[in-house]
């Protein structure tokens, strides 16, 4: 497991290390996880990493956005044990 405590550096992280799988918030410093997920699927080399968005915001429009750029599930962190989002994890890993 590799972490990064921005948008800049997780996008670097992502495309020198192709994880398996990204959970991504959407509050992040210096670019913001909705720019993160959007360059992620943009590229060629990154847009396969399936992308989990783990954040607070829970308003419906930010949802349908992380969606439309291409999050495979958007879990609000308040609504899921930590169980619960292994296991969403799981899933989209097979």
């Amino acid at each position: 497991m590799i972490g990064a405590l921005d948008g800049e550096v997780g996008l670097k992280l992502a495309k020198s290390g192709k994880p398996d799988l990204i959970l991504l918030d959407l509050i992040l410093p210096k670019i913001d996880g909705f720019e993160v997920l959007k360059k992620i699927k943009a590229d060629p080399e990154t847009k396969d990493i399936p992308v989990i968005v783990l954040t607070n915001l829970e308003e419906s429009e930010d949802v349908q956005r992380a969606i439309d750029l291409g999050a495979k599930n958007y879990l609000v962190k308040a609504n899921y044990s930590l169980r619960e989002v292994v296991e969403k994890i799981k899933k989209a890993l097979q």
